[in-house]
């Protein structure tokens, strides 16, 4: 079986994701200025979109990771949030910008908040690759959005389903089938 079997469709190409990540990273660096900027992304899901992010990001800033899961191998939330891997750099008194592949319920980026703000940031902002259309179990709005896509499941661009998928350099909607 093909991998092109599994998709249904491509919701996003490389090229409208890399164009959008220039768009974003200018707008960061304008934004963040002359700032201690660090931008916290959580593992594994958003480490492609951070590795490209950071590369737009022109100002200097630092960058660090936290554990963050909710799905499990389902392609639906569990409710259940657990931050398992806090970040290691000192975010006392700096910018942090959490880093997100997709905003879905709003549990997980509303868990990584809480474990941020623990840390006494000078100030805590959003940006996420996608933002589905749907109705949020958080109330979290982030400051940056690549994307707004359908309330589908998607893979690709470091998003998964059972761990696989992630190597796609699109975002696609995976077929019910799979």
């Amino acid at each position: 079986m093909a991998l092109d079997d599994d998709l249904e469709s491509v919701v996003l190409t490389r090229e409208q994701i890399a164009c959008r990540i220039s768009q974003l990273g200018r707008q960061i660096s304008e934004d963040y200025q002359g700032c201690d900027l660090v931008l916290v992304s959580a593992l594994k899901g958003s480490i492609v979109f951070l590795a490209d992010l950071t590369r737009a990001v022109s100002i200097p800033h630092r960058f660090d990771l936290v554990r963050a899961s909710s799905y499990g191998s389902s392609t639906t939330s569990s409710g259940c949030v657990a931050v398992t891997y806090g970040p290691e750099l000192a975010l006392n008194g700096r910018d942090v910008l959490i880093v997100e592949d997709i905003l879905d319920t709003g549990r997980t980026i509303e868990a990584i908040m809480r474990e941020v703000e623990a840390r006494q940031p000078r100030s805590v902002a959003v940006c996420v690759l996608l933002s589905k259309r749907r109705e949020r179990f958080a109330d979290v709005k982030p400051r940056y959005v690549g994307f707004e896509i359908p309330n589908r499941f998607v893979v690709g661009y470091g998003l998964d389903y059972d761990e696989r998928y992630r190597h796609l350099d699109c975002v696609a909607i995976l077929k019910q089938s799979v």
